[in-house]
């Protein structure tokens, strides 16, 4: 995939060191539509001398555009994304995990090389709940469009990979090939061919809503039957990497 030169350009602009910063949203999960926005995310290092003050720190931090391209690029401090990470939270796992890549750096790789030591079965709850929400937006429209279908079955079936595999993968496109699911093809192959708001052929909804059951069950069984552990294994390891890219920062500005 080629990554426009605004993104790249908006990511160099930006106020602090990244730690690595990728390509979320429709683009990673491979349905974006031709006037889809970018959505980056990354992380950014906050110097020493701003997180040990006592003044209010950039813990997060986001820059819209429109001009040639509709961008969106979020960053979190480094200290903030570990304790998400650290937490069930499927939307950062997948950011560090995204392979169109903006930025990157030696310490986004040791990061990349704990995702084992990450994952947990409770990272099911993360997608179950998310899977709902797109489910709860879907019924609520009066014409249903395809973009939130999709969301909540790409969801299912990343959370259902994890939990079988412990590997990240948020592309619904290599998801549907893998679990055969002959709707979703169709699904990816309209919204592709559309726009952002792309609606939802009638005939489809009844059997949208007879898959989300089936892989909503699906995901919930995973869960049970996955042998992933209850905890992450990683705090320390991230703990000392923090600590680390801290000291660094502290002696860049000396």
């Amino acid at each position: 995939m080629i990554i426009p030169k605004q993104v790249i350009e908006a990511a160099n602009r930006h106020s602090y060191p990244l730690l690595f910063a990728t390509v979320s949203g429709a683009h990673l999960y491979g349905f974006p539509s031709r006037d889809s926005d970018w959505d980056v995310r990354g992380v950014h290092i906050l110097p020493a001398s701003q997180v040990v003050g006592l003044l209010p720190t950039e813990e997060t931090i986001t820059l819209t555009q429109d001009d040639d391209i509709e961008l969106d690029l979020v960053t979190h401090d480094i200290r903030k994304f570990f304790t998400l990470l650290l937490r069930p939270n499927g939307y950062v796992l997948e950011q560090l995990m995204s392979p169109i890549v903006v930025k990157t750096s030696a310490e986004h790789a040791e990061v990349k090389a704990l995702v084992p030591q990450i994952v947990t079965r409770h990272h099911a709850h993360h997608y179950l709940g998310f899977a709902d929400n797109q489910w709860q937006i879907l019924t609520k429209e009066e014409q249903p469009r395809v973009k939130p279908l999709l969301y909540a079955f790409r969801v299912l079936l990343t959370g259902i990979h994890l939990m079988r595999s412990g590997n990240v993968e948020a592309n619904l496109l290599h998801l549907t090939e893998m679990y055969s699911i002959p709707l979703l093809a169709e699904l990816i192959d309209l919204k592709l061919e559309g726009a952002e708001k792309q609606q939802l052929r009638p005939a489809m909804i009844g059997k949208a809503e007879q898959e989300f059951a089936t892989l909503r069950e699906r995901l919930t069984l995973e869960r049970e039957q996955t042998s992933l552990p209850d905890a992450p294994a990683a705090r320390g390891a991230l703990n000392d990497l923090l600590v680390r890219v801290r000291l660094a920062s502290v002696v860049s500005t000396v």
